[in-house]
């Protein structure tokens, strides 16, 4: 009976071994994310400063007293709207007598004119001599060279008369008077006016470093010239003092050929419209430069993303639905999210929750991150 009893128990240990090896191996829950295809933005941001497309200070040109303001301060004016009066009795005395000296000096070359004209013939027939003949035609020359030098002198004379009134060089809009009514301005005096500022659009100013500088030519792209044959442009986006986003957008067009020494940066430029003077010139302001777009980019959650002494790695779900412990070359980090250089393909399925439990060649159960966060709920 006693050997009996021992046959059965080695008997029903056998069937429980037997039972346990065909039980399915216990699999790791873990959460994956399909591996995603984007274009990826890449930004870079600084301070910048605004400033006017255009400034002109407004100066008298010739000397007298400030009569007339003939403008609204503050307020837009237009290319050569009349601004300003200065007494122009002196020039336009100056113009009245340079007209009477070129009509003196008109009349004499009509004379020197007709007496070359009654001497040659005279000449011809040896009835005057060469010397007559060549007096009359230097005095000729002469009178033509006066009635020359008056026309200058007239139109010089002219041309400081308009200075009397003086003149918008812009389309823009017109700060304060600088000097009132009554004022000798001009060279010895007060020179300056006013100034006007072309604000419908402005420039903005802000500095790069020499790292965004090679990382850009490492793209082909040079920052101030545009490549048609590209689908996007250094696009710029500035943050108002409100912390809200300017509606426009600008282009970069201009790039500093030099690094300052002192700094290690060089001065970048962007044109933006501002047709309601919401950029007021002379403010800081946050630039969002657009550096590059990476275009069909490998995108995986940066959180999926492990760091070892070995490098960056990831872990892939095979179609047996085992772990591999992948090394991938990262690239930069956008919206958290992170470029993948190289080490992965498309439509992978990589783990995103879960990975620090688990050993390459694991078995796993992937779920998707929703039921994770359902399953951690009920718990």
């Amino acid at each position: 009976m006693k050997e009996l009893g021992i046959a059965i128990t080695l008997v029903s240990f056998i069937l429980l071994s037997g039972c346990k090896d065909k039980t399915e191996p216990e699999r790791q829950v873990v959460a994956v994310e399909k591996v995603g295809v984007d274009n990826v933005e890449i930004y870079g941001e600084y301070v910048g400063q605004i400033r006017a497309k255009g400034f002109v200070e407004v100066r008298a040109r010739v000397e007298g007293y400030l009569e007339q303001m003939l403008f609204e301060e503050g307020k837009r004016v237009k290319r050569n709207q009349p601004l300003f009066k200065i007494n122009s009795d002196l020039y336009q005395a100056r113009v009245d007598k340079a007209k009477a000296q070129l009509a003196k000096d008109q009349a004499q070359e009509a004379k020197a004119e007709r007496d070359v004209e009654r001497l040659r013939p005279l000449y011809e027939q040896k009835a005057a001599s060469q010397l007559d003949l060549d007096n009359a035609v230097a005095a000729y020359e002469s009178a033509k060279a006066n009635v020359a030098m008056s026309k200058a002198d007239l139109a010089q004379a002219e041309l400081e008369l308009s200075y009397t009134t003086v003149r918008s060089p812009i389309d823009g809009y017109i700060s304060e008077r600088y000097a009132d009514i009554g004022t000798l301005v001009g060279p010895g005096g007060k020179s300056q006016l006013a100034t006007i500022v072309e604000s419908d659009e402005v420039l903005v100013d802000f500095s790069l470093t020499a790292l965004d500088y090679l990382r850009s030519q490492q793209r082909n792209v040079t920052l101030g010239e545009k490549d048609a044959n590209r689908s996007w442009q250094p696009s710029v986006t500035i943050t108002l003092a409100d912390n809200s986003i300017y509606p426009l957008t600008g282009i970069v067009d201009f790039a500093d050929p030099q690094v300052n020494p002192q700094t290690g940066t060089f001065g970048v430029r962007a044109e933006l419209p501002n047709p309601d003077r919401k950029l007021l010139p002379g403010q800081f302001t946050k630039v969002k430069l657009l550096l590059d777009v990476r275009e069909n980019a490998i995108v995986v959650p940066s959180k999926a993303v492990a760091i070892e002494k070995g490098g960056a790695y990831i872990y892939v779900v095979r179609r047996d639905s085992t772990a591999e412990k992948r090394f991938i070359e990262t690239g930069p980090e956008v919206n958290n999210h992170t470029v993948v250089e190289r080490g992965l393909g498309p439509d992978e399925l990589v783990v995103v929750e879960g990975y620090h439990k688990l050993t390459p060649g694991a078995l796993v159960k992937p779920v998707s991150p929703e039921m994770i966060k359902e399953e951690e709920v009920a718990l």
